[in-house]
This record gives C-alpha cells, sequence and structure tokens, in this order.
C-alpha cells in the first residue's frame, strides 16, 4: 500500500510538470501518447498478468509444483513476441494516430508521431515488466513489485520528467523529450524484474520431480483456455482506463483532453491503491479458492475491502471538496474539469465499495464472466462518450466512464454473490464506510472541516482497529499467524 501511495503521487507530480510546462496542447498529445503506449503494452501481454498468479498458486496448493517451469515456458515467451510485433504496429502507425488525435496543426501532429514512436521502443519493456513481476507475485514475493515497480520505476520517472520540465527554462519545450524522460526508466526495471523472477523461480522449483509430455501439453491447454477470455478482458479494462483520453482528443480536441486527463488524475491514484491490495490478495484468494476454503476467501475478500474504503473513500470525499483548489495547482485553464472531479470520485466511491471483485471472480475461473462484464462496461462509456463528448467535451467524458465504472463493479458483485457466496460487505467495510462519512462528509459543504476531519479519522481508526482487522499489520500479529 505504501509503494502504491507512492507511485500514485509521483504520477500525479509527473501530470502537474507535464501540463506545467507543455501547455494544454502538447500536454493532451503527451496523455493521449501514454494512453495509447499503455493499451498497447495491455494487449501484448494476453492476460498473463492474471494467468501468472492463478496457476503458480493453484499448482503449488495443489502439490503439482513441479508444472511450474512450464507454466512459465508456457506465458512469458508469447507476450515477447507479441510485444515486438505491437512496438513495431506502433512506430508504423505513429503518423496516423497522431492525426486522427491531434487535428491538423502541424507541429502538433508532427511531436505527437515522434512521442509515439520514442514510446514504441519501450513497448517490449513495458509488457515484460508486468508480466515478470507477475510471476514473482505468483511465488508470494511482493517485494520486487514494491521496489522496482512503484518505486523505482515511479521514482525514476519523476527525476527525468522533472528534469526535460527544468530544461524548459532554456530549450523549447518537446514532447518527443518528456516522452523519452517517462519512458526510460523501463530498461533498468525489466532487467531487475527478470532477476528477480529467475531467482524466485529457482528459489521455489521441487528437486527431483520432473513432468511427463502430457501433463505439460494439458497444461498449455488449460492455461490458454482460462487466459483467452482474460486476455480480452484485460485489454477491454485497459480501454476502459485509456481511451477515454484518446476520445476526448479525437471528438473534442487535445486542450479537452488535457483537462480530462489532469481532471482524472486522482482516479490513477485510488486505482494504484487497488492495484496493491489485489496483488498482495491474489495469490493467496487463488489458493483458497482452489482448494473450496471459501470462508478463508470471503475473509481475505471482506478485509482486503475494508483497507481499500479505509484509504480511498477519505481522497473521493477530500477531491469533491477541494476541486478548485485541486486544479488550480495545474493551471488557471484546468478550473473546468471541476465538475468532471465530481462525478468521477462519486462513481469511484461505488467502485471502491465493491472491492476488488473483478480479481475475485477471476480467481474464482470465471474469466469467460470477466470478459462479459468489462466488454459491457466498455460499450456503455464507448457509447455515453460519443453521445456526450461533442456536446459536453471533457463532462462527457467523466459521465461515459463512472457510468462504465458503476456497471463493471456492480454486475460482477451479483455474479461472485450468487454464484460463489462471497460479498465485500464485512464489519470492517461498513466500519471504514461509516467513518468515512461520517468524518470527511462534512467537508464537502464546508471544505474547512477537512481540518478537523483528518485527525477525527485517525483517532477513528486506531479505535476502530480490531473490527478493521488493522493488527494484522503488527509484526507479532504476523508472526503468531
Amino acid at each position: 500500500m505504501a509503494g502504491s501511495a507512492l507511485a500514485g503521487g509521483t504520477g500525479v507530480v509527473v501530470t502537474w510538470v507535464v501540463a506545467r510546462t507543455l501547455g494544454p496542447e502538447l500536454a493532451g498529445a503527451f496523455f493521449a501518447a501514454t494512453a495509447a503506449f499503455v493499451l498497447a503494452g495491455g494487449l501484448a501481454k494476453l492476460g498473463t498478468n492474471t494467468s501468472l498468479v492463478y496457476w503458480p498458486a493453484r499448482l503449488r496448493a495443489t502439490g503439482r509444483g513441479h508444472l511450474l517451469g512450464p507454466c512459465l515456458h508456457t506465458g512469458i515467451p508469447p507476450v515477447a513476441v507479441l510485444s515486438l510485433v505491437l512496438a513495431v504496429a506502433m512506430w508504423t502507425g505513429a503518423p496516423a494516430i497522431a492525426r486522427l488525435t491531434a487535428g491538423e496543426s502541424a507541429h502538433v501532429v508532427t511531436d505527437h508521431a515522434t512521442g509515439l514512436r520514442v514510446l514504441a521502443v519501450f513497448l517490449p519493456l513495458q509488457a515484460l515488466t508486468d508480466v515478470l513481476l507477475t510471476v514473482t507475485r505468483g511465488y508470494r514475493i511482493m517485494r520486487p513489485t514494491v521496489l522496482l515497480d512503484r518505486v523505482l520505476r515511479s521514482g525514476l520517472q519523476l527525476l527525468a520528467v522533472s528534469a526535460a520540465g527544468i530544461a524548459t527554462l532554456w530549450l523549447a519545450a518537446s514532447l518527443p523529450v518528456f516522452a523519452l524522460a517517462w519512458a526510460a526508466p523501463y530498461l533498468p526495471v525489466t532487467l531487475l524484474a527478470g532477476y528477480a523472477a529467475r531467482r524466485a523461480y529457482l528459489a521455489g522449483r521441487p528437486d527431483g520431480v520432473s513432468s511427463e509430455r502430457s501433463e505439460r501439453r494439458q497444461l498449455r491447454r488449460d492455461f490458454w483456455r482460462f487466459t483467452g477470455p482474460r486476455a480480452v478482458a484485460a485489454v477491454a479494462q485497459l480501454a476502459l482506463q485509456r481511451v477515454d483520453v484518446l476520445l476526448v482528443a479525437a471528438l473534442g480536441g487535445l486542450a479537452p483532453a488535457a483537462v480530462y486527463a489532469v481532471a482524472g488524475r486522482f482516479v490513477v491514484l485510488i486505482q494504484f491503491a487497488n492495484q496493491g491490495l489485489s496483488q498482495s490478495v491474489q495469490p493467496r484468494l487463488a489458493e483458497a479458492l482452489s482448494t473450496g476454503d471459501r470462508a478463508a476467501a470471503n475473509q481475505l475478500y471482506q478485509t482486503a475491502t475494508g483497507w481499500l474504503v479505509l484509504v480511498t473513500w477519505p481522497i473521493n470525499l477530500l477531491v469533491i471538496a477541494c476541486a478548485p483548489h485541486y486544479l488550480r495547482l495545474f493551471g488557471a485553464e484546468y478550473t473546468a474539469g471541476v465538475a468532471v472531479v465530481q462525478v468521477l470520485a462519486g462513481a469511484m466511491l461505488v467502485a471502491t465499495g465493491c472491492g476488488m471483485v473483478d480479481m475475485v471472480l477471476a480467481m474464482a475461473g470465471r474469466t469467460s464472466a470477466n470478459l462479459g462484464n468489462v466488454l459491457v462496461a466498455l460499450a456503455v462509456m464507448i457509447t455515453l462518450d460519443v453521445l456526450l463528448i461533442p456536446r459536453w467535451g471533457a463532462l462527457g467524458a467523466a459521465a461515459g466512464l463512472a457510468g462504465a465504472m458503476v456497471v463493471n463493479n456492480l454486475l460482477p458483485l451479483a455474479q461472485v454473490y450468487r454464484g460463489i457466496g462471497l460479498h465485500p460487505f464485512g464489519p470492517g467495510t461498513r466500519a471504514a464506510a461509516l467513518l468515512a462519512l461520517v468524518c470527511f462528509g462534512p467537508s464537502i459543504l464546508i471544505p474547512s472541516a477537512a481540518a478537523v476531519a483528518v485527525p477525527a479519522y485517525v483517532a477513528g481508526a486506531w479505535l476502530l482497529r480490531e473490527r478493521l482487522m488493522l493488527s494484522a499489520f503488527s509484526t507479532r500479529s504476523r508472526r503468531r499467524s
């Protein structure tokens, strides 16, 4: 969680540097280029960022640890090949993508295309970094993800982008330079992630047990049968998070795209918190569900949701209360996004209250249902975007994303409850939600009340620490467990 908070915070600062130094048009092009980069990387991973946790955890829990090597050999090489193919496609198609999202401005189109090509060079590194770190999490090892992705990559991005921003004091601002500064940290992180994955595999490899060819063949079939729906769902999930920026740029212009990206940056911060908890819970949840221990799975789900609400609801409520002041930090032109912030924050209250429900559905093996949910949510978002962006601009995109988030959480919530018997509304979730509303709800009407809300919230969390299961963070409790 601390690593996720650091990564989210550095992301906000990077957004601030880009918005302040490039101006709305070039900043919009930068955010559109990084959105395309992340979407292509998500496609290259083929859903293995779920499968390479699910299958190692399942193989260990069911006594088939000798198949861990074949499992990794099944999942990793296709990602490397497809990421190279997509990098070439992104390089080749950069001018067309730039013209589609940047309009007719020749200067912006040229810089945008060059920035896309810079990012294309690092696309295979991005995909491999995520997959190799997923392998370590499949072995219940969280430290490489925290240290390499959350701390090292985010820290290097902040330093490099800040250096590019400082350089604009003497040189003209250049989108390709900012793209290079943002993407270059993937090189050292990929190398270190490969070392960490190899070390985890060698440490967990059972001695003296070999796998039969028929076992390996069956594993490959089962792996891709599970992964296929998840691959499409992962891309659709990324599209939910990123394609709206591209749509605003194409339908509304680059300046509204910049306003939308800046106004919605806090959503990424909350997604980092959700991702940090999900990645920690994921291997244990897969093991519990694979052995039929639903009581343990439900406790994991409810406890993690309580922690997620405890961390994220105050952020959402404070963002609603302080939206004009928050946006003014990025520049006066970004205060037009106040309504965008408020709509997205309201939707995030619903989404985080459901916990990491899509991950629970996937760890139960219901990847086809997961795919259907994400596709429905994506269709809702694109439909609303196409209808509303030409009329309302960034606010139309916010309405589309908010609708998609609500659908993408309530649909799997119903499926998890009816099909598996799990739900997130345990004592900790209820206590965290009530505490956040009591402490931070008044600040929506009286923003100065936030000064009193913070110490009251900390005191309340301490008094409710047993109900919130906060004792799990103590060393003594972990040793006893």
